[in-house]
């Protein structure tokens, strides 16, 4: 059973997610919290698998969460409940140490998905808000040069992970703290990734990805070992 800890200012939205969750036989809620201090005294005392973790909430928020977890060294799995209104607040939520994020809307089955993703040590990019964060940023190649890009090439299980992190914002600084690998390793693995994925930058890496399906939970391509 994986135990979680549901944290959001708006008692309904915590009670909505509790019903939702009690229908499942793979997830227990373990603990509530309406800010980010309370999360904190939670996680001090009786810590779940994984933190449902809303961004904007009075006092101390969602980015004030993971800053204060990384600064004590709480290295949990947390998965950030959006809106797609909330694109830069996402990547920030990123590079503070969220491992994954989902819309709100989402279904029972998306969200158990999700849980069961980060339990199991991975991280989570829902494509639908990755590629609005990419277009957002102004950088989206043109058709025509996606469409002369070679075949991809199977991309490792550490490649996998890096893809994914990538797609969330981390640098390699950032991406080498998450997986516990020096800097170095990093840049390797990303030049490796860009040249199977047959392309020259991280945005059209993600890109590609997203075409592909390389960024849904069990898609792409066989890995490498």
């Amino acid at each position: 059973m994986i135990r979680v800890c549901v944290v959001d200012d708006q008692t309904i939205v915590r009670q909505g997610i509790r019903s939702l969750l009690e229908l499942s036989s793979e997830v227990t809620v373990a603990g509530e919290a309406a800010d980010g201090d309370e999360a904190l005294a939670i996680l001090a005392t009786d810590p779940p698998d994984v933190l449902l973790l809303d961004l904007r909430m009075p006092g101390r928020d969602g980015i004030a969460t993971l800053t204060a977890m990384r600064a004590r060294g709480v290295e949990l799995p947390t998965l950030v409940l959006t809106t797609f209104d909330d694109d830069e607040l996402v990547l920030r939520a990123l590079r503070a140490g969220a491992h994954g994020y989902l819309l709100k809307d989402v279904t029972l089955d998306q969200l158990i998905g999700a849980i069961r993703t980060l339990a199991a040590g991975e991280t989570l990019v829902q494509p639908a808000l990755t590629e609005r964060l990419v277009r957002s940023a102004g950088q989206l190649p043109r058709q025509e040069e996606i469409d002369d890009l070679p075949p991809l090439q199977p991309l490792t299980r550490r490649e996998q992970e890096i893809l994914r992190l990538l797609a969330g914002g981390y640098v390699n600084r950032e991406i080498a703290s998450a997986l516990h690998l020096a800097e170095g390793t990093v840049k390797n693995h990303v030049s490796s990734l860009l040249t199977k994925l047959g392309v020259r930058d991280r945005t059209r890496a993600v890109l590609r990805a997203l075409q592909h399906g390389l960024l849904t939970p069990g898609g792409g391509m066989p890995a490498d070992r």
